[in-house]
């Protein structure tokens, strides 16, 4: 039996508030299967808790997991090697595998037929990355949690990227649209996930390729993420920032506009944010959704 912790404590000069040791024990409850490292990142991005650079300050984290530990407050999972690319962050070096090709233009029907498949092993990954890093305007930054990576496959070659992650901890157009208390968001935000990248090369000049694409992975992303993960997401959600786009595809596809963020993230003291108002889009994965996300009748190996 885990014990709550009382009180606020420190760790290295900061205070972690009541609050804040409550969903700490959230997550580490919502997410078994990352290792210490990837727990320890998740909840620095959660907190806030970074170094002046903007680098979530893990070996803080890190002590403060142990400590916890210790009290019984939580379970660790079991210690894990590192990665050399955990340790150094390292910087994703550019090759002539990612180079530009020559135009594909046209119509659905002139590149054959197009499908989604999940990246699976490291070097495929590490293309994906690659391609993300080179071509997309948020460029590649590595994700944190439970996270599924597509590449949009053709006859004709690869024509583009997608990967589904962790949701926004707290986003008011959607939670007012899902309805859920607070307990039960804490208790259910895993089931829904987040669409952070969709990537077409920018060399590919497809009509109606990014909405075609958007409905087929929808059909099918319940179940890889089952497949990967031990569960199945109930509902997506995506952001689409007007600067760049206006996420006509997510509207073909029939995806719901919510509204527009504020731009200022999780608000946490003393901490500023320079990100600008994002597009909100939902699209539900089942039809009860609302009634699922609002109940305790989630179950998979998040919930073990």
């Amino acid at each position: 039996m885990l014990k709550k912790s009382s009180g606020s404590i420190f760790q290295c000069t900061r205070e972690i508030s009541r609050q804040e040791l409550d969903e700490i024990q959230e997550t580490v409850g919502l997410f078994p299967g990352l290792s210490r490292w990837e727990l320890a990142a998740t909840i620095c991005e959660h907190l806030g808790w970074m170094t002046a650079s903007g680098s979530c300050k893990i070996d803080a984290c890190m002590k403060l997991l142990k400590k916890l530990e210790a009290k019984g407050s939580v379970e660790l999972p079991g210690k894990r090697q590192r990665s050399q690319g955990q340790q150094s962050g390292k910087y994703i070096a550019l090759t002539p595998k990612t180079e530009s090709q020559a135009n594909i233009v046209g119509n659905l029907g002139d590149v054959g037929l197009v499908s989604v498949a999940v990246v699976k092993g490291k070097e495929s990954t590490g293309l994906w990355n690659e391609y993300v890093s080179r071509y997309h305007y948020l460029g590649y930054k590595k994700p944190f949690g439970y996270v599924l990576r597509y590449f949009i496959v053709s006859e004709r070659g690869l024509l583009g990227c997608l990967m589904f992650a962790g949701a926004a901890k707290a986003l008011a157009a959607r939670d007012r649209l899902i309805g859920w208390t607070q307990r039960q968001r804490l208790r259910n935000l895993a089931w829904v996930i987040n669409n952070s990248r969709f990537l077409i090369f920018p060399w590919v000049q497809v009509k109606n390729l990014g909405s075609h694409i958007l409905g087929q992975v929808v059909r099918r992303v319940k179940e890889d993420w089952q497949e990967r993960w031990g569960y199945s997401p109930v509902l997506a959600e995506t952001f689409v920032d007007p600067q760049y786009y206006e996420g006509s595809c997510y509207k073909a596809a029939n995806w719901q506009y919510l509204g527009m963020t504020t731009g200022e993230g999780l608000v946490r003291k003393g901490k500023t944010y320079t990100t600008t108002p994002k597009k909100i889009f939902v699209k539900p994965l089942v039809k009860d959704w609302r009634s699922l996300l609002c109940s305790e009748r989630l179950k998979g190996r998040v919930d073990k």
